[in-house]
């Protein structure tokens, strides 16, 4: 890594050649087509003599496509004859040149530059006089399959990306994920399938949602080829929303001799590019399925779409319910398990990375709920483990990645694992942003036995599904007001009334509404000074008063009356309705989660009804598909139950720390 390291710092430092003439957000506009370039260009150098006689010698007498293809044995190639190095031989024709040299490489390479939108920086950096000395710089980094592996490669990549995001402001979501996690995420998804991987002649697929690079699809695939079987057939697909990543993505695939076909996105339109707009592998399922979607991120550019399509149910992606607006976490999740290939087609694992929200956010019966619920009785989910902060390049938050499958093994069914990780860390010698840790090879391992060992530890607690249910009940109390006609409450009730009465009554009368007002006005001042600690009689006074004056009590006036007069008080009479009643005040309403394998009944007894003697369950609150009282909700606390208690400090020490700090601020003030 130090010396993919050294190399993105070498490229790096070409971008203050663009300052003055570029906003800092563009320098990756200019540069990441360029390494991009250069790469591809150290990959030909070697049969560039070859593909130009081969070239020659068959144009316009058949099909030349695959010939040069074989030649090169990369699935590209370049016709120009004109490489980056050569281009610096002639500075005044430089940027003719590089189109011309553009213009030579196979189609699938030029569908990637165009998605870079590359032609409208070689007329600026001409413009400015800049392409020549950029070129000269970029060439004197070495970026030749000999001295840069494609690993080191995707550090390159990684780390650019990194340091553009950070220079554009990005949001905390727009994150990309280290290699060490990419491994972690990666070893314990295949670690159940290592015996199926090794069978002869195996084929499998992979999917990434939200592929970025492509570092999570092309580390999958290394470690089945490395360190499970060699002879594996392994096809990898994605979709890319950035057009810049996804040419990135492409260019990889082609590089490491996968098919870039199977890359979709990276149009400039979201609607085309988005996963959750527009599905490119509609009706099709893969063995395994990884992600890191964006933390935090609102999804109201998908809306549309979205609402659409869970107005389907389950015959879409979405049946299970919507995340709120702000946070679109859960929809690359139902996206990824519609992509789960069914268990008679032999199921499939998925991994994807969260931040904490999707753990507990949003009350029973809400959108992140009722997904968790629906994740939960389906018994899909395998595992949770949670990662240390300051992991990823531009958040520094903690992180979780969930394991999911439909194929559990038969130890793990109707459980989940929770895996404590968060101190499994060791700090860089050298921060990269917001990145100041990093998991470490024996971390790796430690995660890896805890999840294997299948046990319980201090970092290590295994659940039955429903121990993350509950049911949410709605405890009520009583309405209890009061009223007081006092002289300043006579005023404001004067106040609204005039306002009510101005709404009410024709605006043209306007004699009859002052002396509607003043009757009602001088029925009340008759009450003045008088108090009431039950509303029912004080009703009853207020309907007198009216009728003595041959006043029409309407709906909307007592509502005003009461509404101006009363008040809450704890030791008025219990408000009741037209069945003698107890009425529910709102303000005092309250919710209880109560276990979801205790009886809600006893659970009120026990918990509720011995501190709030008044207090009753709205039974008209029952759970939509059990029909039983409360709503069923689910969340999984994970930092509750790991929590340590950690006991304060001794008073004295405390005391001592305070002394020590007053006399070296004295021997400061001394020194003054």
């Amino acid at each position: 890594m130090n010396n993919s390291t050294s190399k993105a710092g070498l490229i790096w430092n070409i971008a203050d050649l663009l300052r003055g003439s570029w906003k800092q957000y563009e320098y990756q506009d200019v540069i990441l087509p360029l390494v991009v370039l250069k790469r591809l260009d150290s990959i030909l150098v070697d049969s560039k003599s070859k593909v130009l006689e081969q070239y020659n010698q068959f144009k316009g007498k058949v099909d030349v496509d695959p010939v040069l293809k074989a030649v090169t044995k990369t699935g590209f190639y370049n016709i120009s004859q004109y490489d980056l190095k050569k281009l610096l031989e002639d500075p005044k024709n430089v940027s003719k040149n590089l189109r011309n040299y553009i213009r030579g490489f196979s189609d699938n390479i030029q569908e990637i530059i165009a998605k870079f939108d590359f032609e409208k920086q070689i007329d600026r950096l001409e413009g400015g006089n800049l392409l020549f000395l950029v070129l000269k710089e970029l060439d004197k980094v070495d970026l030749h399959p000999r001295t840069t592996t494609n690993h080191d490669m995707g550090y390159v990549f990684e780390e650019l990306i990194r340091k553009f995001a950070e220079q554009s402001n990005e949001t905390a979501g727009e994150h990309y994920t280290p290699r060490e996690v990419i491994e972690m995420m990666v070893e314990v998804l295949f670690l159940p399938d290592k015996k199926l991987l090794k069978k002869k002649h195996i084929i499998k697929t992979i999917y990434d949602c939200a592929c970025g690079t492509g570092g999570m699809l092309t580390t999958s695939k290394e470690h089945i080829l490395k360190t499970i079987n060699p002879e594996a057939d392994i096809y990898l697909f994605g979709q890319e929303l950035n057009p810049a990543t996804y040419a990135i993505c492409k260019s990889d695939m082609l590089i490491k001799g996968d098919d870039p076909d199977r890359i979709k996105g990276g149009d400039k339109d979201h609607s085309k590019s988005s996963t959750l707009s527009n599905d490119q592998f509609l009706s099709e399922h893969f063995d395994y399925l990884l992600t890191n979607p964006p933390f935090g991120v609102d999804w109201k550019k998908d809306k549309e779409a979205v609402e659409r399509e869970a107005e389907r149910g389950f015959a879409g992606r979405f049946g299970a319910g919507l995340p709120r607006i702000s946070d679109g976490q859960f929809l690359f999740l139902q996206h990824l398990i519609s992509k789960m290939r069914n268990v008679s087609e032999g199921g499939s694992r998925t991994a994807i990375v969260f931040n904490g929200s999707p753990l507990f956010t949003g009350d029973a019966g809400s959108g992140e709920s009722e997904i968790r619920r629906w994740i939960l009785e389906h018994d899909w989910l395998e595992a949770i483990v949670a990662l240390p902060d300051q992991l990823f390049y531009n958040t520094g938050i903690n992180t979780y990645v969930w394991f999911l499958t439909n194929r559990k093994e038969t130890k793990r069914k109707g459980k989940v694992q929770l895996i404590d990780a968060r101190t499994f860390s060791k700090k860089m010698r050298k921060s990269l942003g917001n990145k100041r840790n990093e998991i470490s090879a024996e971390d790796k391992k430690h995660i890896l036995k805890l999840y294997e060992s299948f046990g319980e530890s201090e970092y290590s607690k295994i659940f039955n599904n429903t121990d993350f249910a509950f049911r949410q009940i709605t405890i009520e109390r009583p309405l209890r007001l009061a009223f007081n006609m006092s002289s300043d409450k006579i005023i404001q009730l004067r106040e609204a009334l005039e306002i009510d009465l101005k709404k009410a009554i024709n605006k043209s009368v306007k004699a009859q509404t002052k002396s509607e007002e003043v009757l009602i006005m001088t029925a009340l001042s008759s009450l003045q000074g008088r108090k009431w600690n039950n509303r029912e009689k004080f009703l009853a006074d207020i309907e007198i008063v009216f009728a003595k004056h041959n006043l029409k009590l309407q709906p909307k006036i007592l509502k005003t009356i009461i509404g101006v007069i009363g008040f809450r008080d704890e030791k008025a009479e219990i408000c009741v309705d037209k069945n003698g009643q107890p009425e529910a005040d709102s303000e005092l309403r309250d919710s209880e989660n109560v276990p979801y394998h205790q009886d809600v009944k006893e659970y009120f007894a026990k918990e509720v009804k011995p501190f709030v003697s008044d207090a009753w369950i709205n039974e008209t609150v029952k759970d939509q598909k059990d029909g039983k009282l409360g709503k069923v909700g689910y969340e999984i606390p994970l930092t509750r139950y790991f929590y340590k208690y950690q006991p304060p400090r001794a008073l004295e020490e405390i005391e001592s720390d305070i002394e020590g700090v007053e006399n070296e601020l004295l021997e400061l003030l001394k020194k003054l």
